[in-house]
């Protein structure tokens, strides 16, 4: 599936903002399931300076700053991804089994994904998570077989409620309230599955959202999203297999979602943050239109001045 993404950004501020300097995960990872076409941030006003690195997931971080007053910020994210479904492995492993093979053994080959079986800022290791994820791990039942009925649980026993939490809401918090957006469903979905010793990551991103038949696409309706990917290990030395879950949507992540970055949890991947001097208050507005797309797709024109980051695969 071909999909255009289109993410802004808008920051205005009050008094003006001094000097700042900002970091993004905006731009798509490529992987085996994603081929990223071509990507352009433009920001507005010009940054002193912009640039891009790799973190230590393999995500593309933008840096940039601004070293003048300013009484706004825009920032837009134009991709073309293009996408295909992933299958589910064929073998399915017993899940004490993967969290045993996972837990440091003297003498053992170290597998990368146990790092994602760790705490993290958002997402602690806990007795409440356990006692949760008790009813769909039984003993001896297969990891994803017991993950897809966790999915379903959250899914069934959360509201999705915009209002009950904020981006800085614990993982603990929210599984007490039974309340909360995507980003806490997936807290709290990889809570229960590190607590159990079994790795899994955050991943962030887009869904492909459709509107109601007879009822146009409208811009900026959409949203950024978050699900969760489990480790499964291969059945023998071979590369395991991540499977991504969304338990806002009780789904696998088909080729309809676009994966923006992947970490330990939202402190890890946070679209925009960054460090401002002055701009005391501020008002945020974030539109984001995910629509399928043709390779000449273009999004609306940023200002003149303003610079921008750009790549593009090779033909």
């Amino acid at each position: 599936m071909l999909l255009h993404v289109l993410h802004e950004t808008a920051y205005d501020y009050v008094p003006m903002v001094r000097t700042a300097q900002h970091v993004a995960h905006l731009k798509p990872v490529d992987s085996a399931h994603q081929e990223l076409l071509s990507h352009r941030l433009t920001i507005a006003p010009g940054p002193a300076r912009a640039a891009e690195q790799p973190d230590v997931f393999g995500n593309v971080r933008s840096f940039f700053s601004l070293q003048f007053p300013h009484d706004f910020l825009r920032v837009q994210a134009d991709s073309l991804v293009r996408t295909t479904a992933c299958k589910e492995p064929s073998h399915d492993l017993p899940w004490e089994q993967v969290a045993d093979r996972l837990r440091y053994h003297r003498g053992a080959r170290y597998d990368p994904a146990a790092g994602f079986a760790f705490a993290s800022p958002y997402v602690p290791r806990d007795g409440e998570f356990v006692e949760y994820a008790q009813a769909s791990f039984a003993a001896g039942r297969p990891l994803l077989a017991a993950a897809h009925d966790l999915m379903r649980r959250i899914h069934e026993d959360f509201e999705y409620e915009t209002t009950a939490t904020d981006v800085n809401t614990p993982a603990l918090e929210a599984l007490a309230l039974r309340k909360g957006v995507c980003q806490d469903l997936a807290h709290v979905m990889l809570g229960c599955l590190r607590s159990l010793g079994l790795p899994a990551r955050y991943v962030s991103g887009y869904l492909l959202t459709e509107p109601a038949p007879g009822q146009p696409r409208l811009v900026g309706c959409d949203a950024s999203h978050a699900w969760v990917a489990v480790y499964l290990p291969a059945a023998d030395d071979a590369p395991g297999t991540w499977v991504e879950l969304d338990p806002t949507n009780d789904r696998t992540a088909g080729e309809d979602y676009v994966t923006l970055a992947i970490g330990r949890d939202f402190s890890d991947v946070s679209p925009m943050r960054g460090v401002i001097h002055g701009g005391t208050h501020h008002s945020l507005r974030v539109a984001v239109t995910v629509t399928p797309s043709e390779p000449t797709s273009a999004a609306p024109a940023m200002p003149e001045s303003a610079p921008a980051i750009s790549s593009r695969s090779q033909p």
